[in-house]
């Protein structure tokens, strides 16, 4: 088992862990059930519908050929390379540079783009962004937040519960342990929360890097994503902070550290990661030219992931916009 998917594990053994003792402390057996009961009811239906949620707190509006077919293309030759379904693709009216991916599984999966990252990546860079997020959908990785989402809920379902009704109790904690353990097992929760979040976004990195076929193109991205989200704020995300561990790089704020509150891991550390992996693979250390996306065929840029013929063909000359 690769040394990421055996920290989630041991991570998710330990919600658990913390999900029992905080229940057996404060609610016993009958108080746990019945929070564990309302915590599973609500997080069952997040389960089923988190990928419209998602969609829906950020105003995306879905895509196809016919209305981005340079951009749908590319996801379609990446999810063929990730031996992958097709997932539905989606733009958000934004100009931070960002994406995510949703669904429960493969089969229902989603990528988000926002508009900033057409404007602001090259071709190759916005592989590697789309590549690393079907590699977070290749590795289900949203079923894995979601059920980190379910435990951290339920665990502050029953310390709320605790805090009202654990002293009460003659067998219970006391009031102030209640207060104690409302206060500190949602931290811990949300600390395991987000230790599996960041965990996932290095494995999702290398995946994707691999799909892509040069980690150089997602290192390259993830330079410039980190100081365009520093200086372009995102109001959806803004608006929905529970959101920010889904998008690629935390939406919230252009730095963090490895620390146990950040949802990302340090940007320099996943480069250095990314050109680490290169060096493995014995990619030459040649940078991706800047500038903005050139979905149209440039000569003068052979050997490019698409073979230099842009993202999906066409002709070159007048451009219609980012989606076509």
């Amino acid at each position: 088992m690769p040394t990421n998917m055996m920290r989630t594990a041991m991570m998710l053994a330990a919600m658990t862990a913390l999900f029992l003792i905080v229940g057996a402390m404060l609610g016993g057996r009958g108080g746990m059930m019945v929070a564990f009961a309302i915590a599973v009811a609500t997080n069952v239906f997040a389960w089923w519908n988190s990928d419209r949620l998602a969609l829906a707190s950020t105003d995306a509006r879905e895509v196809d050929a016919a209305t981005a077919p340079d951009l749908v293309s590319l996801v379609g030759d990446l999810a063929r390379r990730a031996q992958l379904p097709m997932p539905r693709v989606y733009m958000i009216d934004s100009d931070q540079p960002n994406a995510f991916a949703t669904g429960r599984d493969p089969d229902h999966a989603a990528v988000a783009v926002n508009a900033g990252l057409v404007r602001m990546l090259t071709r190759e860079e916005l592989s590697g962004v789309l590549a690393h997020e079907l590699a977070h959908v290749k590795n289900r990785d949203t079923l894995t937040m979601t059920i980190t989402a379910a435990l951290a809920g339920a665990i502050s379902s029953i310390a709320h519960w605790g805090f009202f009704f654990g002293g009460r109790r003659d067998n219970g904690p006391g009031p102030l342990a209640a207060v104690l353990i409302s206060i500190l097992a949602p931290m811990a929760a949300m600390v395991v929360q987000m230790a599996v979040s960041r965990g996932r976004e290095y494995e999702a990195d290398r995946a994707g890097a691999l799909i892509c076929g040069n980690p150089r193109w997602l290192a390259s991205a993830l330079a410039k994503i980190s100081g365009g989200v520093a200086a372009i704020p995102d109001p959806h995300a803004e608006a929905h902070p529970a959101m920010a561990h889904m998008y690629i790089f935390n939406p919230l704020t252009g730095g963090g550290m490895d620390n146990l509150f950040s949802t990302h891991p340090d940007v320099g550390n996943r480069i250095a990661a990314l050109e680490e992996l290169a060096r493995q693979m014995g990619i030459a250390d040649t940078p991706v030219r800047s500038g903005g996306w050139a979905p149209f065929r440039d000569e003068s840029r052979p050997g490019s992931f698409l073979g230099g013929a842009g993202l999906a063909g066409g002709n070159r000359g007048q451009r219609r916009g980012p989606w076509g």
